[in-house]
């Protein structure tokens, strides 16, 4: 995994975690169920290069 992909996911994961507390905040569950599709997606992400990683 490169850096620059590290960085990416984790830019994503944080993400996620600031909609998900926003939505939490405004009471705003689309917003809340976004931010947690996000962490989802960066997660998945980085189990996909871990992986990679793993049979280089």
């Amino acid at each position: 995994m490169s850096a620059g992909d590290k960085i990416k996911n984790a830019a994503e994961d944080l993400t996620g975690k600031a909609k998900e507390a926003a939505g939490k905040v405004t009471n705003n569950e689309e917003l809340q169920a976004e931010g947690q599709a996000d962490q989802t997606k960066a997660s998945a992400k980085k189990v996909g290069e871990d992986v990679k990683d793993v049979f280089k």
